[in-house]
């Protein structure tokens, strides 16, 4: 059980210190943004964030009622 402990606690630590290493390495110390949004890509193919759409739909609905 120990035995189990101790490497578990191992592989915890080597992930920990390559994560470390990974963002002292990286420009500006930071990961880069997995929001959607932010996606160069996706806004390329036209794809949005969720919360994007719900504020467009929102709009859309808002317009009608006015109506």
């Amino acid at each position: 059980m120990v035995k189990l402990l101790l490497i578990s606690t191992l592989i915890i630590a080597i992930c920990i210190i390559f994560l470390c290493i990974k963002l002292f390495f990286r420009r500006d110390g930071e990961f880069s943004s997995q929001h959607i949004g932010d996606s160069k890509a996706m806004k390329e193919r036209g794809i949005k964030c969720v919360i994007e759409q719900d504020r467009e739909a929102r709009k859309t609905i808002n317009k009608n009622k006015e109506r």
